[in-house]
């Protein structure tokens, strides 16, 4: 059975972060996408330093789909490295558990390998 994980992403504003997690939930490659408030990162890119509003992402998915979930964020994204941190779950909720394992398939229609 594939462990979960959850990945931490961003967007720089709603309506992608919507768009991402739509898109990672209908093609059952995550469970679940929470979409937290707007907050302000900061960042040093290219030797500056950067501030930007943007939609924290947490995703949960399986161990087996994280791939499929970075390279469908990189295919979304605007941003030439987009966020993606991959973190063990160590536990949970075991209904909650086979429920994450069973929708985060990679299955849905078009995705068939």
């Amino acid at each position: 059975m594939s462990e979960l994980v959850v990945i931490l992403s961003n967007a720089p504003d709603s309506l992608l972060a919507k768009r991402i997690a739509h898109m990672l939930v209908e093609e059952q490659l995550a469970a679940c996408v929470n979409l937290g408030p707007p907050s302000l990162s900061m960042y040093m890119w290219q030797g500056r330093l950067e501030g930007a509003e943007e939609v924290p992402l947490t995703i949960k998915t399986t161990r087996d789909m994280a791939a499929r979930v970075i390279d469908r964020i990189r295919e979304l994204h605007p941003y030439e490295v987009p966020e993606a941190l991959v973190l063990p779950v160590v536990g949970g909720l075991q209904p909650y558990v086979d429920w994450v394992r069973e929708q985060a398939t990679g299955l849905a229609s078009g995705n068939e390998e």
